[in-house]
């Protein structure tokens, strides 16, 4: 694959969105002459393309891409699944693609996440699957279904229900109190760096800032990670990083470490900060959607 320079975060590239390409020049070069203020990153180890229609330009690009690529394996597909089809309601076809609509589960996404060129359609809050995907999405579908319908909401509300008065329930409790109050336990003696996105236990956060205040070992072990006997840990607090935050953080080259893991924070992995950006994209499309709607409702 052709590739560019290593860029070391231009002032330029604040707002945009990665992607992954095949290995072969031809796909490159089509990619290129159609966002030519693409720019490659060996440290994330894909395109980056600037701009704050970016995700969607790219997933249009992507759509027309895979429409040319392989009609032929597309008509296999079809075949393969007009001969052994998927009943679900979670899945409908249509002329160029499987559409599959689920309750949120991270289960289902993972799974979909592993299927060739499946793709999140973020308007119509909805996967899509080519036919030339089909063989493995029949061989993922009954864990995607299963997890699917573990999610539904009056089965997560019989739940809830059920898990009333319970142990387990007020578990849950106490630890949603202790998320709520964005701190979390570092080493007294190895601190995070503030201001930058880091990997932790509780997800990819920002460190803002620390009073001191030591942090009792046994809401340590319970919330978060084992506490050494003889490790002292401060509290700090932290803020989620926004979408430019994350986009712009160079995930670490090799995996954290046991003594990483041991200490509660680390340089986050490109899969963190994915997570961690998806995350950030769902809640400004939320924020995006209240702004209009109040706009709508002063008008």
């Amino acid at each position: 694959m052709e590739k560019e320079p290593n860029e070391t975060a231009p002032s330029d590239l604040r707002v945009g969105a990665t992607t992954d390409l095949p290995h072969d020049r031809i796909t490159v070069q089509r990619f290129r002459e159609s966002f030519p203020r693409a720019r490659w990153s060996d440290s994330l180890n894909a395109w980056f393309v600037p701009g704050r229609t970016a995700e969607r330009r790219i997933g249009r690009w992507l759509s027309e891409m895979e429409a040319e690529a392989d009609a032929f394996a597309d008509e296999k597909g079809r075949d393969a699944f007009a001969f052994d089809p998927i009943e679900s309601h979670y899945l409908e076809t249509t002329p160029s693609a499987f559409q599959i609509r689920t309750p949120y589960s991270r289960t289902v996404v993972n799974e979909i996440r592993e299927i060739p060129s499946a793709r999140w359609d973020a308007d119509r809050r909805l996967w899509t699957v080519p036919y030339r995907s089909y063989d493995e999405l029949r061989r993922r579908w009954p864990a995607i279904e299963a997890a699917a319908a573990h999610n539904e909401p009056e089965v997560r509300k019989a739940r809830r229900e059920a898990r009333k008065g319970t142990d387990e329930e007020e578990a849950s409790k106490r630890k949603s109190r202790e998320r709520r109050r964005q701190r979390y336990p570092v080493p007294a003696d190895d601190v995070p760096p503030f201001g930058r996105a880091i990997g932790t236990h509780a997800g990819v956060v920002i460190f803002t800032g620390m009073d001191g205040e030591l942090a009792d070992p046994a809401t340590v072990s319970a919330f978060y990670f084992p506490a050494g006997q003889s490790e002292e840990h401060v509290w700090a607090s932290w803020r989620p990083g926004s979408l430019a935050e994350l986009v712009m953080t160079w995930p670490a080259r090799t995996p954290h470490s046991k003594d990483e893991l041991a200490r509660g924070w680390w340089l986050p992995t490109l899969e963190e900060l994915r997570t961690a950006r998806q995350k950030a994209r769902s809640k400004r499309r939320t924020q995006q959607r209240r702004e209009e709607q109040e706009k709508g409702d002063i008008a």
